[in-house]
Formats: structure tokens, sequence, C-alpha cells
């Protein structure tokens, strides 16, 4: 078996998010990044025990080190969903304590869960008791009127009982009755120097640092008193961020690409490899559409991508056409 612990240096993770980190996503950005953790899209538990099993969690072992997340809130379940992930080649199983949207609230998991602190706790001794690999946790620092002050904390507390040591901390409190999704990622305000008092407090634990994390930079500024940190939208918005990954977070002598043109014909196995398979480019390319976001000729490639990859039989020669778009503009 693959020595998860070796691989999983989670200095920096890429966050998982729903309808975004899917297969082909994570072998993009890990053609861009070799050391960073990749995290899935949230698979619900009782969808793996009951469902298509390849279509929902099938990825290409190019993709590691990458970690799955659950969704759910029976240990038993979860329990035997955490044996399948594990046997699909997963390296690591993360549970979602932190997602707010209203269909995560009506199966009674995701954020809503950090008023149950000890279904957590049992939740997660049963995944440990499972599996081989690591499980850990992604939650936020509060629900609803909870004061984050005392819940982060005594949260924290009580599901380290569990045996689990890293914990991905949401640095933002979820309101679960009023607002969506989309309004949590902005309200209420980010709390990133509670999250590095939990650490001070925890030193023994795995404290890694996200939400509202607007850039590699940006990060690279907040991770001081944590053990790593996780990004999310800027990510997947402008994954060029992550060409300078491995460099920067991990000391590595040079970089997996030196321009986004690289990237892409680095990528070219990938896709021609999908396209055999069936898969549409549409499916591939929507994942790329930021990769020149602030540099000269974003337009053209976004819109040559758009404009084209939905089309019949669209192939590798539609992504050839974009690189051609954007050039001009690249050596002006």
């Amino acid at each position: 078996m693959t020595d998860s612990a070796a691989l999983l240096d989670r200095r920096f993770t890429v966050a998982p998010m729903m309808d975004w980190t899917d297969r082909h996503c994570r072998a993009f950005h890990r053609v861009l990044t070799r050391r960073a953790v990749l995290y899935t899209e949230m698979a619900v538990d009782q969808a793996l025990i009951h469902g298509d099993v390849p279509r929902l969690i099938g990825f290409d072992a190019s993709e590691h080190p990458v970690a799955i997340q659950l969704g759910g809130s029976d240990p038993e379940l979860l329990a035997r969903a955490s044996r399948i992930a594990e046997s699909y080649g997963y390296l690591e199983i993360n549970l979602n304590v932190g997602c707010p949207s209203d269909r995560v609230q009506s199966g009674k998991f995701g954020a809503c869960l950090m008023r149950e602190p000890e279904l957590v706790r049992d939740c997660l001794i049963a995944m440990r008791e499972a599996v081989s690999v690591p499980v850990t946790v992604k939650h936020r620092l509060g629900v609803d009127d909870q004061d984050p002050e005392k819940t982060l904390f005594g949260f924290v507390e009580t599901v380290r009982e569990s045996g689990v040591e890293t914990f991905i901390v949401h640095a933002r409190k979820a309101w679960l009755k009023g607002l969506s999704p989309k309004e949590n990622r902005d309200v209420p305000p980010l709390d990133y120097e509670l999250v590095r008092r939990l650490k001070a407090e925890q030193p023994d634990l795995e404290i890694l640092l996200n939400g509202g994390l607007e850039s590699l930079e940006h990060g690279l500024a907040e991770r001081h008193g944590t053990d790593g940190i996780m990004l999310g939208r800027a990510a997947y918005h402008t994954p060029w961020t992550l060409a300078e990954v491995d460099t920067r977070l991990y000391g590595a002598a040079s970089d997996p690409c030196a321009t986004p043109f690289e990237a892409v014909e680095a990528y070219r196995h990938y896709v021609e490899a999908q396209l055999e398979r069936g898969v549409k480019l549409h499916a591939i390319t929507r994942h790329m559409l930021g990769l020149f976001a602030g540099r000269p000729g974003a337009r053209k490639w976004r819109q040559a991508l758009s404009e084209r990859a939905n089309r019949p039989g669209a192939g590798w020669q539609v992504l050839e056409d974009a690189l051609d778009a954007v050039r001009p503009a690249a050596a002006e």
C-alpha cells in the first residue's frame, strides 16, 4: 500500500469544491503542481454505497496525492463509504463539516454538524477504524448564533478525541438561516487570528487555514502560525497560481511548467486519452478558462474555448487554435 503519510505534505492544498474539482480539474491542476494535495468534490456516503462508484469517485493515478471528501452524519455509513474510497486508492478521507448549502443541511451533514461535535467525533472514530489512510475534518468557526470564541475551541477539543490530527479550518462562521452559500462566502467576517490561536493552543494538531484567501500571495501572508493553507476559488479561477506552489511552498528546484503554453502541452496526453473514452472536450476545458487570467490574451483564450469546445466532435485542435489566438498578445 502507498505510504500516505509520506505523500500528504499539506503545506498547500486545493479545496474541495462542488461541481468544480472533478477528476478533469484535478488532472489539470496536477500538471501545474506536483506537490499540492488535491481534494475531490464532496461525495455523499449513501451515494457511494448505493451508486455508480467508478463514475462518482474514479480518478486517474496521475492526480496523486489526492484526497476524497465525504459528506454524511451516520458513523456506520461513513465507515462503509470510507472503505470504498480507500479501496479506490485515495490517500486521505476528509469529512465535510463546513458546507452551508440547504441541500447539505437537509441531509444533516456539512456545517450544521458544528452543533454536534460528539456526533462528529463518533463519525470520525468509525471512519478511522474502517481504513488505514489518514482521516481529517474540514469545518467552520461555528454556525448561526454560536460564539466562535467558544465554539471553535470546544469543537476541536471534543473532535480530537477521535484521534484525528488534521483540522482544516474555514476561518468564517456559517449562517445557515437566511443566507445562500454564495453569501456565506462574504459574511460574517473572516477571523484568521482565531485559527492561529487554535494552533497555538493545540500545537500537536495539524491546523490548515482556509477561507477567503484571494491569491497565493495572500495565503503566504496569512499562513504564519498555522501548518498550511488551502486555496479554493483563487486556485480554480486563476490556476496558473498553482505553477508557483512547488518552488515557493515546497522548495522544489523548479516549477513543473515555465509558461501556460507548456502547461497546455503537458496536459495533452490526458486530454486525448479522455476524448478517446468519449468524454466531451467541454467537460475538460471548462476548468482551463482561467489559465491566462491576468495575462495578455486571456480574453481570446476564454472566447476560443467557450465558443468551440462544446461543438460536436471538438478535439485537441480546439486547444491548439486557442493557443494560436493567444500567442500574438503574449509576444507583445
